[in-house]
């Protein structure tokens, strides 16, 4: 995922904030320093409350529910089920109509969600859209698995998936899941797997054998990141024996796996004031669940609400299920189609849309702050951070940000800002490479964390429940789009 910053407060004693174009408004009452305002959740000094922690308890089952990319696609489409959405499959006839909820699914790893308005405009209607990501860094294992030696060792082979921080994966209990195919009687078949225990770990170098180790230390990652899987009781062959054995089929019927290393480290709530979420992927699957939680929240019976979960965001998004793929596409044409709706229709429909792409921002570093503008910063428990780069890789601009920072506005929820340090490049996301295929209006937005791409990240208590009222405000808006030139919050 991408950085983030957030906006600094107004001073201290000011009661207003700064809308984009310069206009005052007046700052809610409860608005803390650091936010546009607020949802009251928790105190002024933001401390947490119960509704808060239950909120982000939620969010740490769903992330045990979520070890890879597919198990991400598997709970949300059992959260939608649960709510009544229908398995519309790509290569079934879709038969949509209005008040109808829907879900369409691609490589078993991708979702998109709609929610068909009953009372859709007659001259027009409109997509109201959330996206976010089901995959993360990690590291994947190679088609030929094990690695014989030295000795009588067994390693895994396995090559890096997306930009992770390379040195967190050391010394942690680690275990696999994704999905395997199988050969059965009627044929091919996928299944998903996770191993509910502790397989592999990989070791560090001791201190005494390489003593530059806390002068920096360059990994090289087909040596020094390979998985220890035994220490001489296995043998070559037991790698696909074990996942036979987890799935009830013979060795010889293990075809083809697409399988990552998970890291086994619990999630928690900690600190003296449980402040803090600390978890595995919370990038993006903190973004995932709040804008999902929001979407099944929400009521609106004048627009087609869309979620959306895609994956490989880490590897570039340019995959038959990525967010540059026709995914997106082929779900709102298809469902305009369905509608009764013909290509001008569509057409108009995007013209009128928006979308909100979720992907968890940077917060400010408790030890090295002059990595992050000094303006622009988010913090901890300081709500959405909405994130702008003049180079576009962010897909922000001044008036989806006055679209966003209004409905939030009126939801009384805060919102904070994030840019890059201008000597620093930053990176990309979902938005700016959807919008390649369906181009509308959009906003990037995140929810603040530290160490992003580490194996075990650190958001706040308080963000995933900020997160879920702003996207259920934004579902819930009766937006109303001129061009570029205005627009209403209904």
């Amino acid at each position: 995922m991408q950085e983030t910053n957030d906006r600094l407060a107004p001073d201290e004693g000011e009661g207003s904030v700064c809308t984009e174009d310069g206009a005052t408004i007046a700052a809610p009452a409860e608005a803390t320093a650091g936010t546009e305002g607020t949802t009251g959740d928790g105190d002024a000094q933001g401390v947490p409350s119960e509704a808060d922690l239950a909120t982000s308890r939620e969010l740490i089952e769903f992330i045990r529910d979520c070890p890879s990319m597919f198990h991400t696609a598997a709970a949300a489409r059992r959260r939608l089920e649960g709510a009544g959405f229908t398995y519309l499959p790509e290569s079934a006839h879709w038969d949509v109509r209005r008040g109808g909820r829907y879900y369409t699914v691609r490589n078993n790893s991708s979702v998109v969600a709609f929610r068909v308005g009953s009372r859709l405009d007659a001259d027009g209607y409109r997509f109201q859209m959330s996206a976010a990501h089901s995959d993360q860094p990690t590291f994947k294992v190679k088609s030929v698995p094990e690695l014989e030696g030295p000795g009588e060792y067994l390693r895994l082979d396995v090559e890096a998936y997306g930009g992770m921080i390379d040195h967190t994966w050391l010394d942690r209990p680690l275990s696999l899941a994704g999905r395997v195919l199988v050969r059965t009687a009627n044929g091919i078949e996928s299944r998903l797997l996770s191993l509910d225990e502790d397989v592999l770990l990989i070791p560090s170098v001791a201190i005494h054998l390489n003593r530059s180790v806390n002068d920096g230390c360059k990994f090289n990652r087909q040596v020094d990141l390979c998985p220890l899987f035994s220490a001489g009781v296995l043998r070559r062959g037991d790698f696909d024996r074990m996942l036979a054995s987890e799935l009830g089929v013979r060795p010889q019927d293990v075809l083809a796996r697409d399988l990552f290393l998970v890291n086994r480290t619990q999630p928690r709530i900690w600190g003296w004031a449980r402040e803090f979420v600390s978890a595995p992927k919370l990038d993006d699957l903190q973004c995932a669940f709040a804008s999902l939680l929001g979407f099944l929240a929400s009521e609106n019976e004048r627009d087609v609400s869309v979620w959306c979960c895609f994956d490989n965001e880490e590897v570039g998004s340019n995959t038959k299920q990525g967010a540059m793929s026709t995914l997106l596409l082929d779900t709102l044409t298809r469902l305009n189609a369905a509608l009764g709706g013909g290509d001008e229709d569509y057409r108009r429909a995007l013209a009128l849309s928006f979308l909100v792409s979720c992907d968890n921002a940077h917060a400010v570093h408790p030890n090295h702050p002059e990595l992050t503008d000094e303006a622009n910063r988010a913090r901890l428990n300081g709500g959405i951070v909405i994130k702008e780069a003049a180079n576009q890789h962010y897909t922000t601009d001044a008036f989806s940000r006055a679209l966003f920072r209004e409905v939030c506005h009126r939801a009384g929820v805060p919102t904070q800002t994030f840019a890059n340090r201008s000597d620093s490049a930053g990176g990309s996301t979902l938005g700016n490479l959807s919008n390649i295929q369906v181009s509308v209006h959009a906003v990037d937005v995140g929810l603040p964390q530290l160490a992003m791409h580490s194996c075990y990240e650190t958001t706040g208590s308080r963000d995933t429940a900020l997160g879920v009222a702003a996207l259920k405000a934004f579902f819930d808006a009766d937006l109303a789009i001129e061009g570029a030139d205005r627009a209403s919050v209904g």
